[in-house]
């Protein structure tokens, strides 16, 4: 079953339920995705599939945001929207595949760099491009980007 369609089938269940913070949090997955559809479209009017790889990084976009207005709320003293923003990042957490850990993030980018034969910080664009492509969702690629410039220098 590919992503979209386990996402359409949680937000029949969240109906089903009556789960309104769930349903809410998988409507936000669905508009989004919705959105980049649109975008996508070719000059016929056609949708062009996103692929599972789109729909992740839709999902990571997503969380990194919440990530970002849950900080924000709690240094403004607003828990209850803290709160709020985190139940949704549990939601979408249920789509992303398992994060990986510091060693395997260190491993794939080694392997990357040596399949791309990267051997300079003008390489950098390509092997971050590579590891989004291979690892969306699953790696900090704020972090990994960092650890790329340090083994590219």
């Amino acid at each position: 079953m590919d992503l979209k369609t386990k996402i359409q089938t949680a937000t029949k269940d969240a109906m089903r339920a009556r789960d309104a913070a769930r349903l809410s949090t998988l409507r936000l997955i669905s508009a989004a995705i919705k959105d980049r559809e649109i975008a996508a479209r070719s000059g016929e009017g056609e949708v062009a599939g996103l692929s599972d790889a789109d729909l992740l990084a839709i999902l990571a976009r997503m969380v990194k945001q919440r990530q970002e207005s849950a900080k924000a709320y709690e240094e403004g003293g607003r828990l209850e929207l803290a709160e709020k923003e985190l139940a949704e990042i549990e939601v979408l957490g249920e789509f992303l595949p398992r994060p990986m850990t510091t060693e395997e993030s260190e491993a794939a980018i080694d392997a990357v760099i040596a399949e791309l034969g990267a051997s300079s910080v003008r390489d950098m664009g390509r092997v971050m491009a590579e590891l989004k492509t291979r690892y969306s969702g699953q790696m900090d690629f704020g972090a990994v980007g960092q650890s790329v410039k340090q083994r590219l220098l």
